[in-house]
């Protein structure tokens, strides 16, 4: 559940950056909330890398962050639609792919069903007819897909020296010191904010990334990278959702039915444990009485 917060908060990035950012200036709202929310951590935790982490925490950042947002907004920009959020929804299977040989972890036929399920309601959520495919547009959503999955599956088979926070504000601020130098060669000088704008900002560079990373990466920790990518897959439905309250955007069964896909596919990606430990509990008092019992019964005889 509390790893669910990261795609959640990131479903809320669309109607965030439509309503509250100056218009088409994805670069800029990516390097806006990944440096200044790295910065803030980093001297928050006042810890600078250590040895092989320097290059280790480059690469995170530069896979995660620094990449990642780039060929994602390319890829939106490019293909028409849904079809970029739809090629994204691969990432559960991608994820598995590298976590196979990368950590030894077998997804398992459940998991990669789950993942199937969750692509299928994904594509029924956003995809829509028409438009020309773009080569360089579908190369942009894979190739976010590909580093996306290597960065989640690295956080896992690389153990944090430190604590989590420390370890996210080292990869914040090496993607956005990557993102900064292409925005402004991209899109130009940053433009001018206003209170609405800042307030937008605020709320992605806050919940939109260092809550949720946190949540993520914490998760990746406790759970196979698998079944955290599956978990990934509530994004578009956050998306979708808040698109339908805010901006009038149409709902019909289609949209409903991916959703249930959605949710199912999540749900049923994930291998639920009932902790024991009360029955555990409740057989040793009953062993321990059994014991005494015995005991008694010698000394009587």
């Amino acid at each position: 559940m509390l790893t669910a917060v990261a795609p959640i908060a990131w479903g809320t990035t669309y109607i965030v950056t439509e309503s509250f950012l100056p218009p088409d200036r994805p670069l800029f709202a990516a390097a806006a909330r990944a440096l200044p929310a790295g910065l803030v951590l980093l001297a928050w935790r006042r810890q600078l890398p250590h040895g092989d982490w320097w290059w280790k925490a480059a690469l995170l950042g530069l896979c995660n962050i620094g990449l990642f947002f780039p060929l994602i907004f390319l890829a939106a920009y490019e293909l028409p639609g849904g079809l970029a959020a739809t090629v994204q929804a691969m990432s559960p299977l991608a994820v598995m792919a590298i976590a196979l040989p990368a950590l030894g972890e077998r997804p398992g036929v459940r998991r990669v069903v789950a993942a199937l399920v969750g692509l299928l309601g994904v594509g029924l959520l956003v995809l829509r007819a028409g438009g020309e495919l773009s080569t360089l547009g579908l190369l942009a959503a894979v190739g976010s897909v590909v580093v996306s999955a290597l960065g989640f599956v690295l956080v896992k088979r690389w153990p944090s020296p430190t604590d989590m926070l420390t370890t996210i504000s080292w990869q914040l601020v090496a993607g956005g010191l990557v993102l900064v130098p292409v925005a402004l060669l991209v899109e130009g000088a940053p433009p001018a904010l206003s209170a609405t704008n800042l307030g937008g900002l605020l709320w992605l560079t806050t919940m939109g990334t260092a809550v949720a990373y946190y949540c993520w990466f914490r998760g990746l920790v406790r759970m196979p990278a698998g079944a955290v990518a599956i978990v990934g897959l509530v994004n578009p439905v956050v998306g979708t959702l808040l698109g339908v309250l805010f901006a009038g955007e149409l709902f019909g069964w289609a949209q409903a039915l991916g959703m249930v896909l959605v949710l199912g596919g999540v749900v049923a990606g994930q291998r639920l444990a009932v902790r024991p430990q009360r029955h555990a509990v409740r057989r040793l008092d009953t062993t321990v009485d059994m014991t005494l019992r015995e005991r008694e019964e010698c000394r009587a005889a």
